[in-house]
């Protein structure tokens, strides 16, 4: 079984190799050994159709705005709002205009990344680069 990247004690989101969730959809994920953490930028209007897994996930907006349906209900989010989603839940997003940054922190671990595509590192639409 492949391995995912794992956390080590200092490192750069910058430097993680995206992961390639779906068209305009890519995440910066490290692996510890009981949770997985993930910084995600959706391209504006960038869809991620409803699906489920075992894992819990618990995230929040960082960047840009998201619509979100969790189970029945449905609300669009902005910076600062955060969201849990249960284990096999059903839930969708639907990125913004302007796109979206989310942290996502899934437990246990994604197992189902590790043979996704991935692309090089290069920087992500958050963080802004420090001159």
């Amino acid at each position: 079984m492949k391995r995912a990247e794992r956390a080590s004690p200092f490192d750069s989101v910058n430097n993680i190799r995206p992961h390639q969730l779906g068209q305009g959809i890519n995440a910066r994920a490290i692996e510890a050994e009981r949770m997985t953490i993930a910084v995600i930028d959706l391209d504006p209007g960038a869809d991620l159709p409803e699906h489920h897994h075992e894992n819990e996930q618990l995230g929040f907006v960082i960047a840009g705005s998201i619509t979100m349906r969790i189970g029945t209900e449905q609300r669009e989010l902005h910076p600062g709002d955060m969201y849990a989603i249960p284990s096999d839940v059903p839930h969708e997003a639907l990125a913004g205009p302007e796109g979206c940054t989310v942290a996502d922190v899934f437990a246990p671990p994604r197992a189902d990344w590790r043979d996704m595509k991935r692309s090089d590192p290069v920087p992500g639409r958050w963080p802004e680069r420090r001159s």
